[in-house]
């Protein structure tokens, strides 16, 4: 009697390991892509079709701002990312923002623009993400995108997307991303020096 008990005991034991063991591995798989930081991806660029337009159409809207024309406000919550007009309004384009661990506040300002910028990955990816290259080519295959706007001295840019569907999801290091329809129009938009606000 006594080792049935335990041998029902020990096939309990065992169906209930068996039964957590997916319930593990996605939460193991979840932090390990929140360890790589969600750093972005290559993929080949797509002429801006209708294929290629971002699931979160830009539109001007009533905007409350106290900042003056041409401030960038970047509300990481919303994933939206508004750009200052006057008269009460904003341009609103949706963004892609950080993972957990990776989102980030403050007051900068656009310190460069750069047209189909190289990529180097810092080294604190780098560490995360070995498998990375050390350097990449400005181009399609670029995961910056068709532009970047640079913020202040930091790592962080304001940046396009081969990957649109990552429009509205929080999936980077810290950056915004935006497609690259949706970048090209802010880029001939926004000057050099011009601030930029991110809250959380």
């Amino acid at each position: 009697m006594r080792m049935s008990i335990v041998a029902r005991s020990a096939m309990a034991v065992a169906l209930s390991f068996m039964a957590c063991a997916p319930a593990l591995a996605q939460v193991e798989a979840r932090d390990a892509e929140i360890l790589t930081g969600g750093s972005p991806k290559g993929r080949g660029y797509r002429l801006f079709g209708s294929s290629y337009n971002s699931p979160i159409p830009r539109t001007t809207v009533n905007y409350d701002a106290k900042q003056p024309p041409g401030t960038i406000v970047i509300n990481t919550t919303e994933r939206r990312l508004y750009l200052v007009l006057a008269d009460g309004r904003a341009l609103r384009y949706g963004i892609g923002v950080g993972r957990i661990g990776f989102t980030w506040a403050g007051t900068s300002a656009i310190s460069a623009k750069k047209e189909w910028p190289d990529w180097t990955p810092p080294s604190q990816m780098l560490k995360r993400r070995p498998d990375l290259p050390r350097f990449m080519k400005g181009g399609p295959e670029n995961p910056l995108g068709a532009r970047a706007l640079y913020l202040g001295s930091s790592l962080y840019r304001i940046h396009g997307s081969n990957e649109p569907e990552t429009i509205g999801q929080a999936v980077s290091s810290g950056c915004f991303r935006l497609t690259n329809e949706d970048v090209i129009d802010l880029y001939g938009r926004v000057q050099i020096g011009a601030r930029v606000i991110v809250t959380r």
